[in-house]
């Protein structure tokens, strides 16, 4: 029970699941990965989720490609996607980069490959041949599910070569929204917050970095912060059906919430750090 960015004794959170560390504001979370359990799958419409996530993440993925492209070395080729999903990012990489996708799960590399992307299906690294390397590896919203963050660095150092680059796009606990759901579940409110974790989802957040505790942790493992920047966490685009996308969502609430989000929410975040952060790195 200790931080695995400063090693101080982490203190009881907001929930039984929940510890946050007080020396660095790293937070972690005892919640277990249930991916590729039909049960935990049909708690969550796809149809739904790619039409809520669609535009906004294609809006981003262009930036990071865009961000990657300039910093990583002139004679960079090779990219890898690590949790690619639909296969949105792959579309945007494949124009600057020889883009190559992994996917944990089986449903959504199903759904990738009917676009026209293939991903390799499995775990990071465990899925790569053996000595693999890669000029850029991106991770968009998938470093904070990985229980064990620091191997999976130590792993992204030996797939690069020294230069290349490590791209993390992640939910910031700077941002407006996960302040505002803190605060929510210290009034008995425990929906948004619940729901910014993806608690009882196949794949619920284990990890959330501001920043500065980040770019400490990753540092620590070879790599030096070259950028970093923020991404819009939420647009009016696809705004209801992200609202619906979980379980069985009572349509009053929903409307209200919609409702808040798009009059007093959305304006409000412009003035404050976003949820989305993107940082760059390179391997020293």
């Amino acid at each position: 029970m200790t931080c695995i960015v400063c090693n101080a004794q982490l203190s009881d959170g907001l929930s039984d699941w929940h510890r946050t560390c007080r020396r660095c504001a790293y937070e972690g979370a005892a919640l277990a990965s249930a991916i590729n359990h039909a049960e935990t799958q049909a708690l969550i419409n796809e149809d739904a989720r790619e039409v809520a996530l669609r535009a906004l993440r294609q809006q981003n993925f262009r930036k990071i490609v865009a961000l990657a492209r300039q910093h990583a070395a002139p004679e960079a080729r090779s990219l890898l996607d690590v949790g690619s999903a639909h296969g949105w990012f792959l579309d945007a990489a494949c124009e600057q980069f020889e883009a190559h996708g992994i996917e944990p799960d089986e449903a959504m590399a199903r759904r990738s490959a009917a676009r026209g992307r293939t991903p390799r299906v499995g775990f990071f690294p465990q899925v790569l041949e053996p000595g693999e390397r890669f000029d850029v590896i991106v991770f968009n919203d998938v470093i904070e599910h990985i229980v064990d963050i620091r191997a999976a660095l130590r792993d992204c150092h030996d797939r690069l070569p020294t230069g290349g680059i490590l791209v993390l796009n992640l939910p910031s606990s700077s941002g407006l929204f996960y302040r505002l759901s803190k605060l929510m579940a210290r009034l008995g409110l425990r929906g948004p917050f619940d729901r910014l974790w993806q608690v009882g989802l196949p794949s619920p957040h284990v990890h959330y970095f501001a920043p500065e505790n980040l770019a400490k942790l990753v540092e620590s493992e070879g790599f030096a912060l070259r950028h970093h920047g923020e991404l819009p966490v939420v647009s009016a685009d696809g705004l209801w059906q992200r609202l619906n996308m979980v379980g069985k969502v009572n349509p009053l609430y929903a409307a209200l919430q919609y409702v808040v989000i798009r009059a007093v929410v959305m304006p409000l975040a412009k003035l404050f750090p976003s949820d989305i952060m993107v940082c760059i790195f390179n391997k020293r």
